[in-house]
């Protein structure tokens, strides 16, 4: 028996019947125990988002994983989930507050404070589950300094390229697809699309076909170049500086959001950024909305301990102060702008419509899964010389998306909106 069944002092039981079939039995925790948070932040990050958490004088215990997803539905399905999960997919946290998992969050902080897309816009309840605790920019390329790309779509073998994640491979691919379709086709066809808004074969239809030839035109032009893609970590070797500054091939720019710098290390300060819409392929060069990303903590239990610390974190001081010592991005409009210039301007485009949250992350997981094999096998394909069968591709991920729509899943909890000029 362990210690925190030992120190229960209150068990409610549950019964959650998952997908695959387990019970989950519920227990709360003991109140003198300190709060426990999953998160995605690793190494450095995570010890300065520990250095944040400290600060605020409530015990806590952090655990940083890039397998997120595997860990966290380990610790639900063993009945002892964290106080605080931090991630970015809301797809899967809407799953958790359908059933009815997560605690609502509505005294806890002032959406007002949020810029859209990040600011919940609630339930079918008419409750709030989760708070950006971070923001992100996507829709951005980055080169050297020095070295300024022409305006004109680039060639494989210039893009610095990874797939490979532990537990979710094929995300940085993702980010292609979604910047395509935003550029080539707006905010609104995007936004419908991420949505499946009305319930049309959005994977089979010209708006993502077309984006996903683009893509795969690509990686036709060099077996060599599509193979290292699919065999690379996106962050580089682990004792390097980055894709970026490893220059596998010649290579001289990534697609890779505004975190990037993270992988960069020492090198971070040669880093320079642009918008992504001129060099993709594909498109007419117009940028028509920039894609971003946040991180959103979500509450598991209803200790006093865990409520005050998400409040602690979410409140213009806590995203002041960890905006300020780790050079990360806050979605709170309160929060004024920092770092270096390269930083700034990051801060003001995050400022600027029309945003449009990362589609995949609003996705329900089995159909973001489904979107994420996609994108591996259309790039082991390339790096095979096979033919792609873009229609079948998409064909698998369309049929998931009807078994999905086919199970009348309740999705109250899913956001309203994925696209915002405020």
């Amino acid at each position: 028996m362990t210690r925190r069944f030992r120190m229960l002092v209150l068990v409610v039981v549950m019964l959650v019947i998952t997908a695959v079939g387990t019970v989950v039995l519920w227990a709360r925790h003991d109140d003198r125990e300190p709060v426990t948070i999953l998160g995605t932040w690793t190494a450095k990050q995570g010890e300065q988002f520990e250095a944040v958490l400290r600060s605020f004088g409530i015990p806590f215990r952090y655990q940083g994983t890039a397998a997120q997803r595997e860990v966290l539905l380990s610790k639900v399905q063993s009945g002892e989930p964290p106080d605080i999960v931090i991630m970015p997919s809301i797809g899967e946290l809407a799953e958790y507050a359908e059933q009815d998992l997560l605690e609502p969050l509505d005294a806890l902080y002032d959406p007002e404070e949020y810029g859209g897309p990040w600011k919940p816009t609630g339930s079918g309840s008419g409750h709030v589950y989760w708070v950006p605790v971070k923001a992100d920019l996507k829709s951005i390329v980055w080169y050297r300094e020095g070295e300024r790309p022409a305006a004109s779509p680039a060639p494989l073998r210039s893009w610095c390229m990874g797939m490979s994640d532990d537990g979710t491979s094929g995300w940085p691919g993702t980010d292609w697809i979604e910047d395509l379709v935003l550029q080539q086709q707006g905010p609104d066809v995007y936004e419908k699309w991420a949505l499946n808004k009305e319930r049309r074969d959005w994977w089979r239809g010209d708006a993502v076909r077309t984006a996903w030839e683009s893509w795969a035109s690509l990686l036709r032009q060099d077996r060599a170049a599509a193979r290292h893609a699919l065999l690379t970590d996106h962050r580089g070797d682990p004792d390097g500086n980055g894709l970026l500054f490893e220059g596998w091939g010649g290579c001289t720019l990534e697609h890779q959001g505004s975190f990037a710098p993270s992988f960069y290390k020492d090198e971070a300060r040669r880093a320079r950024m642009t918008d992504s819409a001129r060099l993709l392929p594909g498109g007419d060069g117009r940028l028509r909305g920039r894609e971003v990303t946040g991180d959103f903590a979500a509450l598991f239990g209803d200790r006093p301990q865990a409520r005050e610390l998400i409040r602690r974190l979410a409140s213009k001081e806590g995203q002041q102060k960890w905006a300020a010592t780790t050079n990360v991005f806050s979605a709170n409009r309160r929060v004024a702008p920092h770092g270096s210039a390269v930083e700034r301007e990051i801060a003001r485009r995050l400022g600027e419509g029309p945003r449009c949250l990362d589609a995949s992350d609003v996705m329900p997981p089995a159909v973001r899964d489904a979107f994420y094999e996609a994108v591996l096998l259309t790039i082991a394909r390339a790096a095979a010389g096979r033919d792609i069968d873009i229609p079948g591709v998409l064909a698998d991920v369309q049929r998931v998306q009807d078994a999905q729509t086919a199970q009348g899943t309740d999705r109250s909890a899913a956001p309203r909106t994925v696209c915002s000029t405020t």
